[in-house]
């Protein structure tokens, strides 16, 4: 089991800013793709991730336990 973190948009588009699923040993691309078929109006192809508050990459292995955050990008002026 793992728990997903939702910021802004994202947490809007699913109506919750956090979810647990019952998922381990996945890839953050696999979970990535796993949320967009759960979620279509979800885009995370340009995500940043983190995995227990560390930045991760898309071939980073989640396991049971696990906190991912789901961070859009910031744009600023």
């Amino acid at each position: 089991m793992i728990n997903i973190l939702l910021f802004a948009h994202l947490q809007e588009a699913v109506g919750t800013p956090k979810l647990t699923v019952e998922l381990s040993d996945v890839t953050v691309a696999e979970l990535k793709e796993w949320m967009e078929q759960h979620y279509p109006q979800l885009s995370l192809q340009q995500m940043m991730t983190a995995i227990n508050e560390e930045f991760a990459t898309d071939t980073t292995i989640i396991k049971s336990g696990d906190t991912i955050a789901f961070i859009p990008p910031i744009s600023g002026g």
